[in-house]
């Protein structure tokens, strides 16, 4: 016959174990969140929440581009980061975009700006250098190991701008591209799947938005998340040089689509304004 003091005390002890148990930690909703919540004054701040350091990498010591410059987070805690590569326009070196590194590095990335293998290197061939950068980063670099190879975008100015919209095109597993002031031959890019936002300049001489930046933005299809930002009574060479626009939105496009972190999509969406915006379009809600 069941004995029901041992059945009550039985019962009782599974309740308290229960309750003495401890929790299992929830899941973070996105894993690849890195650093605190963003406000708008962390995105225009000169420097993010990452210490960083830097290192440079020989042309002889690589194959496929000019060497470079990485700039990284110190600090593995928060686990491995994605990456981006940004080329420079024609006729210039790294140093062009230099300012871009430690910028986009003390918010979570891990960032290479290199130096082509001639100045005088034409967009295609700049993407396939883009993307040479990325493979020695997550492949063969000393930090490799802090790097997410499945969250990888690319960047640049001018030529390296129409060279990062070649580069997508050739990988569409990119998580993002920023082309800055771009200039490319080529006016179509619809077979691109790579979220894209695309920076101009109003008074862009060199490559000017009618020709260059307004349709790269309505060629790529539809269906993609894009956005265009053009500056207001800015020049071809704006983001050769610390630009407050050109970082905020930059580091909110790379945040939202190689961390898919949704806490960016204020800075976003719906399009953002101001003195220093003089158009911005966009494909808002992103997916």
């Amino acid at each position: 016959m069941r004995n029901p003091v041992k059945h009550l005390l039985g019962a009782v002890a599974l309740v308290a174990a229960l309750v003495a148990a401890p929790a299992t930690p929830a899941l973070a909703a996105n894993p690849y969140e890195r650093g605190p919540a963003p406000t708008t004054a962390s995105i225009e701040a000169s420097r993010g929440s990452f210490a960083i350091a830097q290192l440079s990498v020989a042309r002889s010591s690589v194959s496929g581009f000019g060497g470079g410059t990485i700039y990284y987070p110190t600090s593995t805690a928060a686990g491995t980061f994605g990456a981006v590569a940004i080329s420079p326009g024609f006729t210039a070196s790294q140093s062009s975009v230099s300012w871009l590194g430690p910028r986009l590095a003390s918010q979570g990335f891990v960032v290479i700006t290199i130096d082509t293998l001639s100045v005088y290197d034409q967009p295609d061939s700049r993407g396939t250098q883009l993307l040479a950068a990325l493979d020695y980063l997550t492949r063969t670099s000393t930090v490799r190991d802090r790097i997410d190879a499945t969250r990888l975008g690319v960047m640049g100015h001018s030529m390296g701008g129409g060279g990062s919209l070649s580069a997508s095109r050739t990988r569409p597993a990119l998580q993002a591209a920023i082309p800055l002031t771009p200039w490319h031959g080529t006016k179509n890019w619809s077979t691109d799947r790579v979220p894209t936002l695309i920076i101009g300049a109003e008074s862009d001489s060199v490559a000017p938005v009618a020709s260059h930046a307004e349709p790269f933005y309505t060629s790529l299809p539809s269906t993609l998340d894009k956005a265009y930002l053009e500056l207001n009574n800015a020049s071809h060479s704006a983001p050769t040089s610390t630009n407050v626009t050109v970082a905020k939105y930059s580091i909110s496009w790379l945040k939202r689509f190689i961390d898919n972190d949704t806490r960016y999509e204020q800075f976003l969406c719906p399009a953002p304004s101001g003195s220093a915006i003089q158009e911005y379009r966009d494909t808002c809600p992103h997916s």
